[in-house]
C-alpha cells in the first residue's frame, strides 16, 4: 500500500480540496499518513494569494527535492492547487524533478495520475515524465465531495468554485476559474451524510461565496440562491451550527442580512474583506464598494445580530497607498472594531493589473503600516474578550487543545477560540463555558453545564 502525505497551504478552500483528494485517495487503495518520514508520496497543496505563500511550498519543494535525489524517504512528489495552475509548466524549471503537476480543476484526476506514476516507478526503468495536468474542465466545481473518515465535529463544505471579479492585486480569477455553482441538492445531501455521521457545524466555502448560484439559479420570493441554500441547510436535523466563508461586501442585500436574524443556527460571525478604508485606494483596486458602503452593510449587519463578530482581511502598501490613505484604513478598522483580522503586506502577483502599477511603497513602509495595524487589531481582540470574562459561553467542543494534559478546545457562535478542563466525552458536545481570563486570541474557561 502506497502511503500518501499532503501538506497544504493558504486558505480553507485549500484545506477542503486536500480532504477531498486524501477521501479520494483512500478509495483508491491509498494510506493517507500523518507523518512526512512515513510517506511514499508528498504532496504539497500550493497557495498562490501572496508571494509569501508560493516561496514557502518552493523551498519545501526543494528540500524535499534533494532528500529525493538522496536515496532517503519519499519515492515521488507532486504540487498540486493554485501555484501549479499559475506557474504550470514553468515548475519544471526550477523543479525540474517533480513527479507531478495538478491544477485546481484537475484534484479528482490525482488518484489516476498517481496510479500511473507509481506504477512507472516500479518499472526501475528511465524517470518517467513529470505529469502535468493544469486543463481546464467542466463540472470541477462538482468533484469536491469526500470527507475524512470518522466522525468530523465541524466540517467544510464547498458549494462553488471560481470568481468572476477583477481585483486589481488578485490571482485568483487566473488560478481558479470563473465562477461555478454546485446543484443545491448535491450540497444538501453531503450536509444530511456528514449531520448522520455526527457533525453539528458546517461552513459553507466559496471564493465569493454569496455569490453562490446567481447565474445558474433563479431568486426566489426576493430571495438569493445563496439564502436559499442556507435556508435548507439550516433545516438538516443534526446540524447547530452554519458558517460560511468569504463573502464579498457587495453582495449584502436584505434577504441575507435578514438571515441573521431568522436562523437561529447561522452563527453571529462573519469574515468581512475590507482591504482598505481609503476609496481612493479602493479604486485603484477595484473593489466595488466605498468605505460609506461598508460602514453600512456593517450597520445592518449589527441590527439584525447585535452581538456581531466581524473579522477581516486588509492589505497595507497597496502601490500608490499614502499615509493619509492609510489613517483612512486604520480609521475604518477603528469604527468596525474588529475582532480579527488577516492583515498582509501588499505583494505584486504576475499576470496581475497592480503589478503594472506606479508608485510603489518602500518595504520599510510597508512593514512599519502593517505593525501599526496588527498593534491595533491586538487592543481590538483583547478588549473584546476580556468583555467575555465573566460571562457563559456556549461551545462546540472540536477536541484536545494542543497544549495542555486534560485541556479541551472549541469555540463560541463567534468564532472565538477556548479553552477549559475536559475529556474526551464531551466532543461534539454543546457546553457552556464559564470564561474566567483572555488573551488577545484565546479565552480560557470551566463547564459549568452540558447543553446538549
Amino acid at each position: 500500500m502506497n502511503r500518501v502525505f499532503i501538506k497544504t497551504y493558504g486558505c480553507q478552500m485549500n484545506e477542503r480540496d486536500s480532504e477531498a483528494v486524501a477521501a479520494m485517495l483512500r478509495a483508491r487503495g491509498y494510506s493517507i499518513v500523518d507523518v512526512e518520514a512515513e510517506a511514499d508520496v508528498i504532496l504539497l497543496n500550493t497557495c498562490s494569494v501572496r508571494d509569501q505563500a508560493e516561496q514557502k511550498a518552493l523551498g519545501k519543494a526543494g528540500r524535499l527535492l534533494k532528500e529525493k535525489r538522496l536515496g532517503d524517504g519519499m519515492r515521488a512528489l507532486g504540487i498540486m492547487g493554485c501555484m501549479a495552475q499559475n506557474r504550470g509548466r514553468a515548475l519544471v524549471d526550477s523543479l525540474p524533478d517533480l513527479d507531478l503537476i495538478v491544477g485546481t480543476q484537475k484534484f479528482h484526476q490525482v488518484p489516476d495520475h498517481l496510479d500511473n506514476l507509481m506504477a512507472s516507478l516500479r518499472g526501475l526503468g528511465p524517470r518517467p515524465a513529470t505529469i502535468i495536468d493544469t486543463d481546464a474542465e467542466l463540472g470541477s466545481q462538482n468533484t469536491i465531495r469526500g470527507h475524512a473518515p470518522g466522525r468530523q465535529v465541524s466540517a467544510f463544505v464547498s458549494i462553488m468554485q471560481g470568481c468572476n471579479m477583477r481585483c486589481t492585486y488578485c490571482i485568483v480569477p487566473k488560478t481558479r476559474g470563473p465562477e461555478r455553482a454546485r446543484p443545491m441538492e448535491d450540497i444538501v445531501e453531503e450536509v444530511q451524510g456528514l449531520a448522520a455521521n455526527g457533525t453539528r457545524e458546517v461552513t459553507l466555502l466559496g471564493q465569493i461565496v454569496n455569490h453562490y448560484g446567481i447565474r445558474e439559479f433563479a431568486r426566489c420570493g426576493g430571495k438569493s440562491p445563496f439564502v436559499q441554500l442556507l435556508e435548507r441547510v439550516h433545516a438538516v436535523e443534526g446540524i447547530e451550527r452554519i458558517r460560511f466563508i468569504s463573502p464579498h461586501p457587495t453582495g449584502f442585500r436584505q434577504d441575507l442580512v435578514d438571515c441573521y436574524r431568522d436562523l437561529p443556527k447561522l452563527c453571529e460571525y462573519i469574515h468581512l474583506p475590507m482591504q482598505s478604508g481609503s476609496d481612493r485606494i479602493l479604486r485603484a483596486m477595484r473593489r466595488p464598494y466605498t468605505r460609506a458602503h461598508f460602514l453600512q452593510t456593517v450597520e445592518a449587519l449589527r441590527i439584525a445580530s447585535p452581538g456581531m463578530y466581524f473579522s477581516t482581511d486588509v492589505i497595507v502598501g497597496f502601490p500608490g497607498e499614502t499615509d493619509a490613505d492609510f489613517a483612512e484604513t486604520l480609521s475604518l478598522f477603528d469604527a468596525v472594531a474588529f475582532d480579527m483580522a488577516f492583515i498582509f503586506r501588499y505583494s505584486a502577483r504576475l499576470g496581475t493589473e497592480a503589478e503594472q502599477m506606479a508608485n510603489a511603497v518602500p518595504l520599510a513602509v510597508k512593514e512599519a503600516r502593517n505593525q501599526v495595524l496588527l498593534g491595533r487589531l491586538e487592543a481590538l481582540s483583547i478588549a473584546r474578550n476580556r468583555s467575555l470574562v465573566g460571562t457563559t459561553q456556549e461551545v462546540l467542543v472540536e477536541g484536545p487543545a494542543r497544549k495542555g494534559e486534560g485541556v479541551f478546545m472549541g469555540h463560541n457562535r463567534g468564532n472565538r477560540k477556548i479553552l477549559f478542563p475536559g475529556d474526551t466525552g464531551m466532543v461534539g458536545r454543546m457546553l457552556s463555558v464559564q470564561i474566567e481570563s483572555a488573551t488577545p486570541t484565546v479565552l480560557l474557561g470551566k463547564c459549568v453545564l452540558g447543553v446538549q
